[in-house]
């Protein structure tokens, strides 16, 4: 059986400047990738160059045995792979039903699902998108791209610049379609605690080639490995977690931290958000 995803000695990046080196990676069926890094080593671009949207001077990406690597993005998307920017990039003249609406593709996503998922967006369902707070967007994004009935989705930093509480919300969500859905994901997050509670796997990117590779929660379990591969004990962001609080993250549910910060496999059945 071939592999769900596969790269193979990646060299990617934008016109001549290279930016992913040689990297090497495979994701199962159902599995969620973490990907962690300091700004500026590849996150980005990885999940760019997975969407098609960067020049690859060498490698391959296979994707359900097939090479895809000199696809189009639109030809990707028609294929099964979901894309969630950072910028969001909502329909601000549309409505919520009507951003749904116009990327619907055949499946077992519809906007049932999606309001099931996101009770928000069912209660904003006739507003504008250019109407909507930034959690709400954010929600929107990620359920246009479900809308697609993606076999694979990838999210760029889907937690950036939101509220602690919309922020739970969010990843509960994220827990509920990977696990309860079966969805394969593949998550580029800033705070690495939050984002190894959604995952399954983890690598560490460092200038474009992957420095680590294992189990999120043995990641999360080591929090001295975790401090060295990202330096956030000393060079934390605004709001993110310490390498500290990554031993709560794999303590589990009995450390009594909120839900975003509970490891993913805490999560048998995790509830959609309300």
């Amino acid at each position: 059986m071939p592999d769900f995803l596969h790269m193979e000695g990646l060299t990617a990046g934008y016109g001549q400047a290279v930016v992913l080196n040689g990297l090497t990676l495979s994701v199962n069926r159902g599995e969620t990738l973490a990907i962690l890094g300091r700004n500026g080593v590849g996150k980005t671009t990885l999940l760019e160059t997975l969407m098609g949207n960067t020049a690859v001077k060498r490698g391959a990406i296979h994707w359900l045995g097939q090479d895809i690597t000199r696809l189009n993005p639109a030809d990707r998307a028609r294929r099964g792979i979901g894309w969630v920017p950072q910028e969001r990039e909502v329909f601000p003249s549309l409505t919520v039903q009507e951003n749904l609406q116009v990327v619907a593709l055949p499946g077992v996503w519809n906007t049932a699902r999606v309001y099931e998922l996101f009770p928000r967006l069912r209660e904003r369902r006739g507003n504008y998108g250019g109407q909507l707070s930034g959690g709400e967007q954010q929600m929107l994004a990620i359920g246009r791209a479900l809308m697609t009935n993606p076999q694979l989705l990838l999210l760029d930093e889907p937690m950036e610049g939101l509220a602690p509480i919309i922020v739970e919300e969010l990843a509960d969500a994220i827990r509920a379609m990977c696990q309860r859905d079966g969805l394969t994901a593949i998550v580029v997050e800033q705070h690495p605690v939050l984002a190894l509670s959604m995952s399954h796997q983890a690598i560490v990117l460092e200038r474009g080639s992957i420095k680590y590779r294992g189990s999120s929660a043995d990641l999360a379990g080591n929090p001295a490995l975790l401090g060295e591969l990202l330096g956030v004990a000393s060079h934390r962001n605004a709001g993110q977690p310490s390498a500290d609080d990554a031993a709560h993250a794999a303590a589990g549910p009995a450390a009594a931290q909120p839900l975003a910060a509970q490891p993913f496999a805490a999560h048998p059945a995790a509830p959609t958000a309300h």
